[in-house]
């Protein structure tokens, strides 16, 4: 049941109390008029829409990011664990760095921290473990490993820039505003369309019911918008990408 609640927050409560209340003074002011409900769908409909399946592109291209990030750091753990030069320590240091820097990663996303100096540092450790082993990895092979390290860096860097940069907040603000003046325009109508003196619950039924929808489309491309924090049902399970799964 929890999973069908998710969606329900204070924004549901505001939209369904201004779906009670605006009905309620068209009847009680005889409020009506009948104006063309397209209006409805270019204003509020047609940017939802666009903002949902911007926010579904962006947890897809963030779902492509972190495979490509644990893939890359896993052919960076294999590199070195075929080196046969390196002794069970170092192999166990590496090992260690490489769980740092995948652990990090994880929490930078799960908390929508802007601040990369901890992944940075991260990065940093393994460059700097690299580097130590001159005697271990020859010239050629850290030549490969600083490839390596370079497909990892930009795979962090994508998915920190999807976590960073969201739908433009002006877009996401004009359709809340209009989501909560909607039924201002659409609650005269229908008592217009289906008359006064046919059952005012009838009116009340359609409006909330409509305002309903709305605000639940909204909420869950909100979620959509954090897919990292584990809150919403759509969220990405970042364990799943953890190299010690």
């Amino acid at each position: 049941m929890k999973q069908y609640l998710v969606i329900i927050n204070h924004r549901t409560w505001i939209a369904m109390i201004i779906a009670l209340v605006v009905p309620y003074l068209a009847f009680r002011y005889n409020v009506e008029f009948d104006m063309e409900l397209t209006l409805i769908s270019i204003a509020i409909i047609f940017p939802l829409v666009f903002t949902i399946r911007g926010s579904f592109r962006r947890r897809e291209k963030a779902l492509e990011h972190l495979s490509e990030f644990r893939s890359t750091l896993k052919t960076f753990s294999y590199f070195l664990m075929s080196n046969v030069k390196l002794t069970e320590e170092d192999q166990e240091e590496a090992t260690k760095l490489m769980l740092s820097l995948s652990n990090t990663l994880m929490i930078h996303l799960k908390s929508n921290e802007k601040d990369t100096t901890d992944i940075d540092a991260r990065m940093h450790d393994l460059y700097q473990y690299v580097n130590s082993k001159e005697d271990k990895i020859s010239s050629k092979s850290k030549e490969r490993l600083f490839r390596i390290m370079k497909d990892l860096h930009e795979t962090i860097e994508n998915v920190h820039a999807i976590n960073t940069h969201r739908t433009p907040i002006s877009l996401k603000a004009y359709c809340l505003v209009f989501i909560y003046i909607f039924p201002l325009i659409y609650a005269p109508t229908i008592i217009h369309r289906v008359g006064p003196d046919k059952g005012s619950w009838i009116t009340y039924f359609i409006v909330l019911v409509s305002q309903f929808i709305l605000i639940s489309l909204y909420n869950i491309q909100n979620q959509l918008e954090y897919p990292f924090d584990d809150e919403g049902m759509d969220d990405i399970k970042l364990d799943s990408f953890r190299i010690d799964r």
